[in-house]
């Protein structure tokens, strides 16, 4: 079962030389239940990744506070597992070997960790290319081990930054089928990052606009689509179409420009 993630009036910035602070994120507030799929979704620049970061405690907010399951994120941790846009996997250990080397970073025993890797590699439907290296898979199957490698040592929380941006648009949609299928057979809460509208509300139960300078959620909105069958076109559904249109207005709403965000020092 997944985690419940409480961000709590967070703001990030960086120093720039000769240019002052960079506010990319400020005041960013939202809930995710526990076993939720929430899909972020935002211009380029609205602080999407830093945030992702954030959560993965791979960076630290300047202000504010997040949590999992009501305890603060020191740091990376086993309970979130994290995809990133490009495969990020090792290119000299197999697709087994890369499913296995999180289970390794767990204390799995050896045996246990090799038929958890084959599990997960099953679940993602690549049960017969553990033995492949990444230079011998196509993108689409190195990002299936990808999440294989992220599922395996059964984290509740699972962060992902554009992970299907690269592919093409059949691969592309046969993943995002997939990835529904993983998320309703393990119930891991999901945190799905896409500059893809019709991904963001395709993919989510919640749609989360972001705006840019500084970055911030502007709006929620609950997406209530019948998954239980996704042979369907459940794309040409009213309700896709109508959210798909709102989400489009919202994130073409005049916007401040970028220098909004800079602070210069005096």
């Amino acid at each position: 079962m997944g985690a419940s993630i409480s961000v709590r009036n967070v703001a990030k910035g960086f120093h720039l030389t000769r240019r002052g602070h960079f506010s990319v994120l400020e005041d960013v507030t939202f809930k995710v239940a526990a076993g939720e799929f929430v899909a972020l979704v935002g211009p380029s620049g609205c602080g999407k990744t830093t945030l992702l970061d954030l959560i993965a405690g791979l960076a630290r907010p300047d202000r504010g506070q997040i949590l999992v399951n009501d305890h603060p994120i020191e740091g990376p941790g086993l309970d979130r597992g994290v995809v990133f846009q490009q495969y990020a996997l090792f290119p000299w250990k197999t697709a087994l070997g890369n499913v296995e080397f999180g289970l390794e970073a767990k204390g799995v025993a050896r045996a246990e960790r090799k038929r958890r890797a084959r599990a997960f590699l099953d679940l993602v439907g690549l049960g017969g290319f553990g033995d492949r290296y990444p230079h011998e898979l196509s993108g689409g199957m190195k990002q299936r081990v990808a999440i294989a490698r992220a599922l395996s040592f059964d984290p509740d929380v699972l962060l992902m930054d554009e992970p299907f941006a690269a592919l093409d648009a059949q691969t592309r949609e046969t993943l995002q089928d997939e990835l529904l299928r993983i998320w309703q057979r393990t119930g891991t809460t999901i945190v799905f990052i896409t500059h893809s509208i019709d991904e963001a509300v395709y993919l989510g139960q919640r749609v989360l606009v972001m705006a840019a300078a500084p970055g911030r959620i502007t709006h929620s909105l609950n997406v209530h689509l019948e998954r239980d069958n996704l042979s369907e076109d459940l794309r040409s559904a009213p309700e896709f179409v109508r959210l798909r249109h709102d989400i489009w207005q919202l994130t073409h709403q005049r916007r401040p420009t970028s220098g909004a965000a800079l602070v210069h020092a005096a």
